[in-house]
């Protein structure tokens, strides 16, 4: 069962190798786990899962590969598959346990005896020695004792005696279109690396100690600077109107970005790019930044990341005058040709679902001034947008 289900995760397209699953194997072996599925499915996605973008494709297969336990409908949760509890048993008691359960009734009778009690039992029941309930000797239920119980409906062990746990886990699949978390966007993030080394010497180079060493008969130590990721980024804020309703994702993005990118600059605009940016909404109409100095004073090696719904009338892009707050001299449309003359590689972000930008025709003009580069804000629009920036 182990190797289908390491085999169907290389089908489904899983990177995992047979180091990882030999290391899965052995854990198991050496015992680091119970009987219980939860206990297993968090081992073996941590042994053999090592990009969370892979997680919902691990649980896809984990839930068809243990079927037997992880797809039983609602209906169907009491009729409980003896040989995979048969083989499961084989593998984690030891011999003296095995003899225990056999003095006690043996497997055979443990498992006949629940079939019976599912089939007999109407209701709820709490103490006893017979029913499956709560707070007895009964060898079927939660918060009692017995030395051979099936642990049912209860969270965690608590004498350590359950011969077997069964109850029906529900492990949610990661999906690839909902909204980011910081972690998930730094995951995203980080497929935009250049490393160089930097700075002052301060980590050891092994290889180039050892060339030294040997060459000259002495320990001979070579230090390196430390590697920093020098892609430099320019972020670009929507702000106000329609995009309050997307402030917690913007954070979310802001937060993962600072972290990952050591050159970063952000600015604030409203709907569409104009004359001028600001830094601190608080004193955006005081305290404003002349566009023009943004694409003066940084490179065209920055990539440009624009985060906004691009949702407006169409004259504020097209039109002199056609800002809601202001009154612009160029459209909005003569700015952003300006900018993507300067910056070959630059991105929009979308947090509207890609399904309703069809609705808007601001979005579509944004996508065709920006030579279709908008991509939605969710796990696999930034991926894809990370490798545009990278190309």
């Amino acid at each position: 069962m182990f190797f289908q289900f390491f085999d169907e995760l290389r089908a489904a397209k899983v990177p995992v190798t047979l180091k990882e699953y030999l290391a899965l194997v052995d854990a198991l072996d050496s015992g680091v786990i119970g009987m219980k599925v939860d206990e297993f499915y968090y081992l073996s996605r941590a042994a053999l899962v090592k990009d969370e973008r892979n997680l919902d494709k691990f649980d896809r297969v984990f839930g068809h590969v243990f079927k037997g336990l992880e797809n039983l409908e609602p209906d169907l949760v009491a009729q409980i598959p003896e040989e995979w509890l048969r083989k499961l048993a084989e593998k984690y008691l030891s011999e003296e346990e095995k003899k225990q359960i056999e003095s006690l009734g043996g497997w055979e009778k443990l498992m006949e005896t629940l079939r019976q009690r599912l089939a007999e039992q109407k209701g709820r029941h709490q103490g006893g020695n017979k029913w499956i309930g709560t707070a007895g000797t009964s060898p079927f239920g939660a918060y009692g004792y017995n030395p051979e119980g099936v642990r049912i409906g209860q969270d965690k062990s608590r004498h350590g005696r359950a011969v077997k746990v069964w109850d029906k886990r529900e492990y949610k699949n990661l999906d690839d279109s909902v909204e980011l978390g910081t972690r998930n966007i730094k995951v995203a993030l980080r497929r935009l690396r250049k490393w160089a080394r930097e700075g002052a010497e301060t980590e050891l180079d092994l290889d180039g100690t050892v060339k030294n060493t040997a060459n000259k008969g002495y320990l001979d130590l070579k230090l390196v600077p430390e590697r920093h990721n020098t892609v430099k980024v320019l972020l670009f804020f929507d702000v106000g109107g329609s995009m309050d309703a997307y402030i917690k994702l913007c954070e979310e993005l802001f937060s993962a970005a600072r972290a990952e990118f050591k050159h970063m600059e952000f600015f604030y605009f409203h709907n569409c790019l104009y004359e001028r940016v600001w830094k601190d909404n608080r004193r955006r109409h005081a305290e404003v930044i002349p566009t023009w100095d943004v694409l003066h004073k940084f490179p065209h090696d920055y990539k440009v990341v624009f985060v906004g719904d691009a949702t407006m009338s169409p004259y504020e892009i097209t039109y002199p005058g056609g800002s809601v707050e202001h009154w612009n001299e160029e459209a909005g449309a003569v700015w952003l040709d300006r900018l993507v003359q300067i910056y070959p590689h630059v991105v929009w972000l979308n947090p509207v679902a890609q399904k309703h930008w069809d609705y808007t025709p601001s979005v579509s003009l944004i996508s065709q001034l920006l030579s279709d580069r908008m991509f939605p804000l969710t796990l696999a629009g930034l991926d894809s947008a990370m490798r545009e920036l990278s190309r």
